[in-house]
């Protein structure tokens, strides 16, 4: 019977496919909005993006071969860190930053807690949040066309009309992935119809927090408001790419409905009663702490112990 058994630790494969085929997919679905925040923003953005990636790539490089670990860079997750992290920046954010917040994404966040699989939070929006945080005035500084404007969010808060259309497509300030929902929309298509992310998530993402913007917003069930409330800022982005991690959200399905409701509460929850007029990344690293309880309240029971038979 013992050679039958085969003993190990979690966490177990659940699927065939491998963490770097899951994570080149996933970076492949982001190449559109990459692209589209390059044509728009020009070549700083450019630079962000690569200078992103590199650092997180050389971080964990060498982080592993000062501690005399396996080299995992294989796998894409720091790629894939440092895209995610690149497209949360704003275009005329400095590169300086991007080489901070990508070092702090992968060593403090990453690798100081075991690597792959043991982080707790997200590390690109661990990356971003710390940015937010050490220059706040850079991160919410956004120029279109060279001009230096507020964000669509930023005049919906204050009560000014929005271009809705222009939200849709990407003509508006932002950081350099959030702008175009098209591309975000392609993107998240794809990686659904391949199974890459559970739709569970964003869906219970965006449901409530529709819900809540229409109970609690002031504008009541104003479909053009609420599609603007959609269209902005980055929850899009961070519903379809971020959210889903599969590292720092739930296993269990109904802890995917619950994680993805409480993302939506507290983006709607920042949004109405904050003075910042976004709040989708701190909504889902917070979100990231509640995972262990909302596993534990919807993990399945075993027979005998008070599950079904």
């Amino acid at each position: 019977m013992s050679d039958r058994i085969n003993v190990s630790a979690s966490p177990h494969v659940r699927s065939r496919m491998s963490t770097s085929k899951i994570m080149f997919m996933v970076i492949i679905s982001l190449i559109p909005a990459t692209a589209y925040g390059i044509y728009q923003f020009g070549f700083n953005s450019a630079l962000l993006v690569a200078v992103c990636i590199a650092s997180c790539v050389a971080t964990e490089f060498f982080y592993e071969k000062i501690m005399r670990l396996p080299v995992t860079i294989g796998d894409l997750s720091a790629i894939l860190t440092g895209l995610l992290l690149a497209l949360n920046l704003p275009p005329d954010a400095t590169w300086w930053m991007g080489i901070i917040g990508s070092v702090f994404a992968i060593l403090v966040v990453k690798m100081l807690f075991g690597g792959l699989g043991q982080n707790f939070m997200n590390p690109a929006l661990a990356g971003r949040c710390f940015l937010l945080i050490c220059f706040t005035a850079r991160m919410n500084s956004f120029s279109y066309d060279g001009v230096t404007t507020a964000t669509p969010l930023a005049n919906l808060k204050a009560g000014s009309p929005v271009n809705l259309m222009d939200m849709f497509i990407g003509r508006i300030p932002g950081t350099i992935g959030e702008v175009s929902v098209v591309a975000l929309l392609l993107g998240a298509i794809f990686l659904i119809i391949f199974g890459i992310i559970d739709f569970r998530i964003p869906c219970a993402y965006l449901v409530s927090f529709i819900l809540f913007m229409g109970l609690f917003a002031g504008n009541g069930w104003n479909t053009t408001y609420l599609s603007a409330e959609l269209c902005g800022g980055g929850l899009m982005l961070g519903a379809f790419f971020m959210a889903t991690d599969y590292v720092t959200s739930p296993i269990t399905r109904k802890g995917r409905v619950l994680f993805g409701i409480c993302c939506g509460l507290l983006t709607g929850l920042f949004r109405v009663f904050s003075s910042s007029p976004e709040g989708v990344s701190y909504a889902i690293i917070i979100s990231n702490l509640l995972v262990p309880l909302i596993e534990k309240i919807t993990f399945p029971k075993c027979f005998g112990k008070g599950g079904e038979i």
